[in-house]
């Protein structure tokens, strides 16, 4: 009987690889290291070379393909079309389940699966790292010596938590639509004031807004690590929620969530009972800031004097390939200038977990980022993703920044607030 191989992505898949290296110094892994097997390129070779059976799966080995951000700048700029992104999920998840899996990837694995997936375990892990905020232990532990540098990329979590399902906004003026409000599973907890914003906004241009109470985790965290069937079990848990809801479009303020449930079609593609509903979900969803610059916006009334910088999220600008909406919404918001940084679609180090999982590295990124950030002379940050709004607060904490990080919705929203004394 043959060995199951331990590897998972598809022949066709790697065999579009043609070695060109056009990839090289758009990974910032490899820019970092200048090591061929902290490359695109070199990794490809590595997960054909151990499909092949040519080298063993080593914990050795498997380090290059850990170390990976999965940011797909790589597939962006690729001249042959290397799914890059879909071929990492398959290995990793052919790692995961063959049993060979070094232990730091099963505990990771079962991290995501019984904390993030679980919405009353991510409450009570939110409410013990909004404790440790604001008792200032944070604070504190941030300026010890060694373990410092360790606690300073745990997320901060403050402010009210975002928890409303159902009806969350009725039209004003024209209606244009009904459309769905992905809440997930750490947006509403780290950053639930970007969700108020964001149904504020929708429901100034027309749109009634909804959360289907069904709905839960999109899964791209549990893909991205390599664990497949909890990344398929939480995307058939939406395809109903959302398919249900009688919806024109599923709106997701997080980038690294509207690209996997983007892919969710690829993700069911097995399944005879999910495969054609999960495509015409993928369909139906939309970045938030992909949907308003498609609109004629309705011109906001206040004013937002500053200057701002945009860090592209990798899911965003690379897996969705938005690069023009986010700054249309920008440049709609009046008084807003914006000074672009250098690299501004290079990783923040972020990346989900891996910020906790490769600490060093992404510390490495972070520094370069926020040296981008501060040649621009600015103090505002827009992003689009809770990971690198987390990561570059965290950044300004640790290069001892003066700014404010904020979602791009909010600064249209606050353009919006001061019409008419700031009622929404």
């Amino acid at each position: 009987m043959a060995t199951k191989r331990p590897f998972a992505p598809s022949d066709a898949d790697l065999s579009r690889c043609v070695h060109c290296g056009l990839c090289l110094q758009h990974c910032p892994t490899y820019t970092e290291t200048g090591l061929e097997t902290e490359s695109p390129r070199g990794r490809l070779y590595l997960i054909r070379a151990i499909a092949e059976e040519r080298i063993e799966a080593t914990p050795g080995t498997l380090a290059h393909l850990d170390l990976c951000l999965q940011c797909r700048n790589c597939e962006a700029v690729c001249p042959s079309g290397v799914p890059y992104g879909r071929i990492m999920e398959s290995a990793r998840a052919g790692v995961l389940g063959g049993g060979r899996a070094p232990l730091a990837w099963r505990l990771r694995a079962l991290f995501l699966r019984q904390v993030i997936a679980r919405p009353g375990r991510m409450t009570a892990l939110a409410t013990l790292l909004r404790l440790y905020r604001a008792s200032g232990l944070r604070a504190l532990a941030e300026r010890l010596p060694f373990l410092g540098e360790r606690l300073l990329l745990v997320p901060a979590v403050s402010g009210r938590r975002f928890k409303s399902r159902g009806l969350l906004a009725r039209p004003q003026g024209t209606p244009r639509g009904r459309v769905a409000l992905l809440t997930g599973c750490i947006m509403p907890h780290a950053f639930g004031r970007v969700h108020e914003a964001t149904v504020r906004v929708l429901a100034r241009n027309g749109f009634e807004v909804v959360a289907p109470p069904g709905q839960g985790c999109c899964g791209a965290l549990h893909a991205h690590a390599g664990d497949r069937a909890t990344a398929q079990a939480l995307a058939r848990r939406n395809v109903d929620a959302f398919l249900d809801a009688g919806i024109d479009a599923v709106v997701v303020n997080s980038a690294g969530c509207g690209s996997t449930m983007k892919e969710y079609g690829e993700l069911l593609a097995d399944d005879g009972e999910y495969a054609e509903k999960a495509e015409r979900l993928a369909g139906l969803v939309c970045d938030i800031s992909e949907l308003l610059a498609a609109l004629p916006l309705e011109p906001p009334g206040g004013c937002v004097e500053a200057a701002v910088t945009y860090q592209d999220a990798c899911h965003l600008a690379h897996a969705q390939r938005i690069k023009d909406a986010p700054r249309a919404i920008l440049a709609a918001v009046p008084g807003l200038r914006l000074a672009e940084m250098e690299q501004a679609d290079r990783c923040c180090g972020s990346a989900g977990v891996y910020s906790l999982a490769h600490h060093d590295m992404s510390l490495a990124l972070l520094d370069g980022k926020m040296r981008a950030i501060a040649a621009t002379g600015v103090e505002l940050i827009a992003a689009a993703n809770p990971g690198c709004m987390a990561q570059l607060e965290a950044g300004l904490r640790r290069h001892r920044m003066r700014g404010r990080v904020v979602h791009v919705v909010e600064l249209l929203d606050e353009a919006y607030r001061q019409t008419e004394g700031g009622g929404s």
